[in-house]
């Protein structure tokens, strides 16, 4: 099993009224863009369709329909997005007996897809129930038998709950592989708040963007990004390139992954599969639970080389619904 904690997120994508909802058509792969949605139209009256998403969830989700038994450990809000969330999670095979039922409300995202299908978000948060996070909460017993944590995105960052989820993942660390995500959101969080370097004392698994990497570390080559990263205590960094695949980074020693040819509609969700994949992979081969020491790098280089097939097909249809196994049963 492996437990994800994090948020979820109401993603409202303006359509216009009469249009057909859909993004663009392209040929690139591998997008780290979180978040679900649909897609928007031209001209006329605009219209708001909000469908779930949140990285987390996303991941959680692509995670089940691969077939991984995974854990949502969310605040997910009594409220009709509330609701849309339960019912996304549950219809997946996620395992929701670990979700909070939280007083406060859904957050809110309205995104806005460019002619590639990247998604830009506007985020309605304050006060909302994801981030509302306490250490009575987050008790050793909510992470069950997983041999994995993943988490990061907001969850990280955002006050008031950023303390007591840091806490829960270093302790996780103890028994279980952990994993990070960063899933930058400036218009959310500063660069100081992504404390990458202090997470990685305890993660074994850091995967991120280019996009990500820009912001947290500006004219940075990725290669000494990597090794910072590395000495701090991450064993394996991947770092997705969108159509140019991903870098693979084990203790420093390093490979490329190319992405799969394919049109895409949008890349919303893109990441998150990619993660979901990455871990599913691992989890097969029966490396996680520990410190990935059984893990080299051809393994590294396979494992990621399915994400980014799980990442090319969730971009290959409008917002974030990720790929069910057998989709992917033909290599």
């Amino acid at each position: 099993m492996i437990a994800v904690l994090g948020e979820c997120v109401a993603d409202g994508f303006t359509t216009a009224a009469g249009s057909a909802t859909g993004g663009t058509a392209g040929s690139a792969a591998g997008s780290a863009t979180g978040g679900a949605g649909g897609g928007a139209g031209q001209g006329g009256e605009l219209g708001l369709r909000v469908l779930p998403g949140g990285g987390p969830a996303n991941t959680a989700v692509a995670l089940a329909r691969l077939g991984t038994p995974a854990r949502f450990l969310g605040r997910i809000s009594g409220d009709v997005f509330g609701a849309l969330f339960r019912e996304r999670l549950a219809s997946s095979g996620v395992d929701l007996s670990a979700a909070v039922e939280a007083a406060e409300p859904s957050t809110l995202s309205v995104a806005a897809l460019d002619d590639g299908g990247q998604a830009a978000y506007t985020f309605y948060a304050g006060g909302t129930a994801d981030w509302q996070w306490s250490p009575d909460e987050l008790t050793p017993a909510r992470l069950g038998p997983a041999a994995c944590l993943h988490t990061g995105s907001l969850a990280l960052v955002r006050e008031p709950g950023r303390a007591a989820v840091e806490e829960f993942a270093r302790a996780a660390a103890a028994r279980a592989t952990v994993s990070v995500d960063p899933n930058v959101r400036p218009t959310l969080a500063a660069r100081e708040d992504y404390r990458v370097e202090r997470w990685c004392r305890w993660a074994d698994l850091l995967k991120l963007s280019e996009d990500d990497l820009r912001f947290l570390m500006p004219g940075v080559p990725v290669e000494r990004a990597c090794d910072t990263w590395h000495a701090a205590g991450a064993r394996l960094v991947v770092v997705t390139r969108g159509a140019a695949g991903a870098l693979v980074s084990l203790d420093g020693e390093r490979a490329e992954v190319r992405a799969p040819e394919v049109v895409v509609v949008d890349t919303v969700g893109a990441g998150d599969s990619f993660t979901a994949g990455l871990l599913h992979d691992l989890g097969a081969r029966g490396l996680l639970g520990g410190r990935l020491d059984g893990l080299d790098l051809d393994t590294a280089v396979a494992a990621a080389s399915f994400a980014a097939r799980v990442s090319a097909l969730t971009c290959s249809v409008a917002g974030a619904n990720p790929p069910w196994a057998d989709a992917l049963a033909t290599p």
